[in-house]
């Protein structure tokens, strides 16, 4: 749906308070899917709702018309925090003065799902997880974001939440956190240079410490990534795959393959990503989810750092990437000016820098603004720094079949088992076949 123009609503006085406001964390792919009961705040009187038809395009300032109740859905742990910054909203905006606030816990898991299913009765706002975008987009559930803050969003947030929250060059949601993907916990006692694989697992040796990494699928993917592969799906209007965009069965696969052997091969290996259940290590690749957990077991030792390179078989140097993990909040199209005008405005105030780091503060979720990412709080939360320079190098986690996942996590089985002694030729053939079952996932 294009935007409408915003009448006389959104005067040249409102532009100025809005860039006023622009400026002030297992699952395979997302944390945080938070479901929780429903918890509502309505913070001004009602005003009763005008059938759709009888709204004017062009209603007077200061007069509201049409649905003036703003449904807002968000995580159970922000719901609290989200109504005390609408209420700030509301006394730096007294002209959306006319609107009601509805908080819902909905979590970023399952508002997508909810959306698609009805998109008429969700949310006019709500939080999702970056890899959501593209089916609800072909769902008809985002309207693209307002033109007038698409260069506070492109130009005051990291790049990998920039280009999370598009589809091609098209804008469809406003950054809300970086903060899911994974990076190195290590004990700064045992490993004496974190910025290289060989020396992290030859530290690891030599100490009798484990060093634990996941070879599934959305870990294995540092590897593959790392060396230039593509793993990308292409959908349709209805979310069927409808192209696989893979080079897994090329020369750079093949260096990508041979590394994850090789550190499957080491005495210190250990599979997993779960801190939690993690024993006798000194380097654990995980995400923020496990940060406390790893502080307590490594106290005075603890440490993080981004992923190290490693030297793959060709001799070449290669930095480890991944999947990078993004929050979003996103506005339903509206068939109302005013109401479009207010979602946008909220969405844009509630990704603001001011509310990114107060939202850290309250509940540690990590920033997406750039300048809420460099202050001192933020820079002195070791993991949130270490994940931050990490998604530098990943790509934002898109829409993978479900067999994806399953077949990955055979191959990282194989990895472990019958490629230890398995050839170059042997492998070139595995790969050419996991390939190929990548592509059929793509009817």
């Amino acid at each position: 749906m294009k935007k409408k123009l915003v009448a006389v609503l959104m005067t040249a006085a409102m532009a100025v308070s809005l860039a006023a406001c622009g400026n002030a964390g297992t699952t395979d792919n997302t944390t945080d899917n938070t479901t929780g009961t429903t918890d509502t705040q309505t913070t001004s009187e009602e005003t009763p709702a005008v059938p759709a038809e009888e709204v004017s395009e062009n209603a007077p300032s200061g007069e509201v018309v049409g649905d003036t109740t703003v449904k807002v859905w968000v995580a159970d742990a922000v719901v609290d925090f989200t109504k005390e910054q609408i209420t700030a909203f509301q006394a730096d905006h007294p002209e959306f003065a006319g609107f009601d606030f509805l908080v819902e816990a909905v979590g970023e898991g399952d508002a997508a799902g909810n959306m698609i299913t009805d998109v008429t009765a969700g949310a006019d706002i709500y939080g999702f997880a970056q890899d959501q975008l593209a089916r609800l987009v072909a769902a008809g559930a985002l309207e693209e974001v307002a033109p007038e803050n698409i260069d506070a969003l492109s130009t005051q947030n990291d790049s990998g939440a920039v280009a999370a929250a598009k589809v091609g060059n098209t804008f469809y949601a406003y950054p809300m956190t970086s903060d899911n993907g994974y990076f190195l916990y290590y004990d700064k006692s045992v490993i004496s240079d974190p910025s290289t694989l060989e020396g992290i697992v030859a530290d690891c040796e030599a100490a009798g410490k484990s060093i634990y990494m996941d070879l599934t699928g959305w870990y294995q993917t540092a590897f593959f990534f790392g060396t230039g592969c593509t793993m990308t799906y292409d959908s349709d209007d209805s979310g069927n795959f409808t192209a696989a965009n893979v080079d897994y069965d090329s020369d750079k696969g093949l260096v990508a393959l041979k590394e994850m052997i090789e550190l499957a091969s080491s005495s210190a290996f250990q599979p997993g990503s779960s801190a939690g259940d993690a024993v006798n290590y000194a380097a654990i690749i995980d995400g923020t989810w496990d940060a406390a957990t790893v502080k307590a077991f490594l106290g005075d030792n603890y440490a993080c750092a981004k992923l190290p390179t490693f030297t793959g078989s060709d001799g070449n140097t290669y930095q480890m990437s991944g999947f990078g993990g993004f929050k979003l909040l996103g506005v339903k199209p509206q068939t109302d000016a005013d109401k479009l005008a207010v979602c946008d405005a909220l969405a844009l105030y509630l990704t603001s820098e001011d509310v990114q780091l107060a939202r850290y503060n309250a509940v540690g979720w990590g920033p997406s603004n750039l300048n809420a990412q460099n202050s001192d709080a933020v820079k002195s939360d070791e993991a949130l720094s270490a994940l931050g320079q990490q998604l530098a190098f990943t790509i934002p986690q898109g829409q993978y079949p479900g067999d994806y996942w399953t077949r990955a996590e055979a191959l990282a089985g194989d990895v472990q088992a019958s490629f230890q002694t398995a050839s170059d030729d042997d492998l070139k053939a595995a790969l050419a076949t996991f390939q190929a079952d990548l592509e059929s996932y793509a009817k």
